[in-house]
């Protein structure tokens, strides 16, 4: 077991971790251990979360535990170590025949930080990645492992558990039989064209992504289907956008070569779905995020409301992103209840210019019943997101039940979440 006292900052180098002390455990009885010891602990993952969601006094890393990838092909389920990164579980999955539902916009990220943000991918049928978990391990504050699975009492409030019931160590996702999907990207959707044909755009492919800068039109649409046994109907048009002739990155000045491939080249799930690439440097690399998901049924108001202010938003922006989630059952989840739409926000590397911009955003969609992507920078509290969770209170409950003696509460959690409303 090895402690490590030069902690760095995040993926996005905007946040520097405060935490004293970074233990590396390599089995699960030391994780016990710490957890049980340390005054105040959290889990550090693949460091992609863009505020202090992670830190605290101490942090545990989970990357010197054996990965133990086990796939139970007649409960078509996989478990495995909370710290593994999708891209390196998406090629064991291969190795077995089995996939995903779905996946991230980047297979950066660890399995547990993304189930514990809700983090989510796209598509009008699909769920988060959280909507995937089966089961879930954890070591309580006082060292005890606590295992749930799906349809047992407290499943629904531990899923999304935002790293404050304990430290996660494996989870058990939902697999079936591995498939292939193609892409193809078109260009300059009118914003008449977006609005009135929101619904047919987004249920064109298994997954579909705008990518927009809020100007005269959309950038890009980026449409991922399942190959079939069927031919593929091409098309050269999508509401007026023009197909793409050579490969895209969302931000149109950047290489395509980070980027899945597209052009209708059929490739495994894992190679499409995400929009990035492992093994190079996703999204722009320099950038600050926010997102925020809404109500599906507001889809084309919050986008209305976000055009009014496009003005103050494209001076600091590198892109915007629409898309949208299935609902899903997980008490913080935020496509909890109801079918969302996510508008995501790819900044130019401005913390000040940023945080000013997201008071007016936040004062034109939080009305609307838009619910802050935990992992990325925002400025609502808790009073401004309970009402937003209906099942808020049993969380909190679940919270001091699993650890009453406050370990894994951090200044973060009190401030959006656990605070007063």
């Amino acid at each position: 077991m090895i402690q490590d006292h030069s902690l760095g900052t995040n993926w996005a180098g905007n946040y520097a971790y405060r935490a004293a002390k970074l233990h590396r455990p390599s089995t699960i009885e030391q994780v016990q251990e710490i957890v049980a010891n340390a005054p105040g602990v959290r889990v550090l993952g693949s460091r992609h979360s863009f505020n202090d969601v992670a830190d605290s006094s101490e942090l545990v890393t989970l990357e010197a535990m054996p990965a133990d990838v086990v796939v139970d092909h007649e409960a078509s389920t996989v478990s495995v170590n909370a710290a593994l990164k999708y891209g390196e579980l998406a090629e064991m999955l291969n190795a077995e025949g089995v996939a995903l539902h779905n996946l991230a916009s980047l297979p950066h990220i660890s399995v547990a930080g993304a189930v514990a943000t809700a983090t989510h991918g796209s598509g009008d049928a699909n769920g988060n990645l959280a909507a995937a978990v089966a089961g879930v391990e954890l070591v309580t504050s006082a060292g005890e492992i606590f295992e749930v699975s799906r349809g047992e009492p407290d499943f629904e409030g531990v899923v999304v558990g935002l790293g404050a019931l304990g430290a996660v160590t494996r989870v058990t996702l939902d697999v079936e039989p591995a498939y292939e999907v193609r892409q193809r990207v078109f260009e300059g959707l009118s914003w008449d064209a977006l609005l009135e044909n929101f619904d047919e755009i987004t249920s064109r492919g298994y997954s579909v992504s705008v990518f927009t800068r809020w100007g005269e039109t959309n950038d890009q649409v980026w449409v991922k289907s399942r190959v079939t046994d069927e031919a593929e109907e091409t098309e050269a048009d999508l509401f007026g956008a023009v197909a793409a002739a050579v490969d895209r990155h969302p931000i149109l000045e950047l290489d395509a070569s980070p980027c899945t491939p597209q052009l209708g080249r059929p490739g495994l799930w894992s190679d499409r779905l995400a929009h990035f690439r492992m093994g190079f440097t996703p999204s722009s690399g320099e950038e600050l995020q926010s997102e925020y998901l809404l109500p599906r049924r507001h889809a084309v108001e919050a986008i209305e409301a976000v055009r009014a202010l496009a003005d103050g938003i494209r001076p600091i922006l590198q892109v915007s992103e629409l898309r949208t989630v299935a609902a899903d059952r997980l008490w913080m989840s935020t496509a909890y209840g109801e079918d969302a739409v996510g508008i995501h926000f790819t900044w130019k590397p401005e913390p000040g210019a940023v945080e000013a911009m997201l008071v007016h955003i936040e004062d034109a969609l939080l009305p609307l019943g838009a619910r802050p992507h935990w992992g990325k920078v925002f400025n609502a509290d808790a009073a401004a997101i309970a009402p937003h969770y209906e099942r808020r209170a049993d969380f909190v409950g679940l919270v001091e039940r699993l650890d009453p003696r406050g370990a894994f509460r951090n200044s973060w959690l009190e401030a959006h979440v656990l605070g007063e409303p």
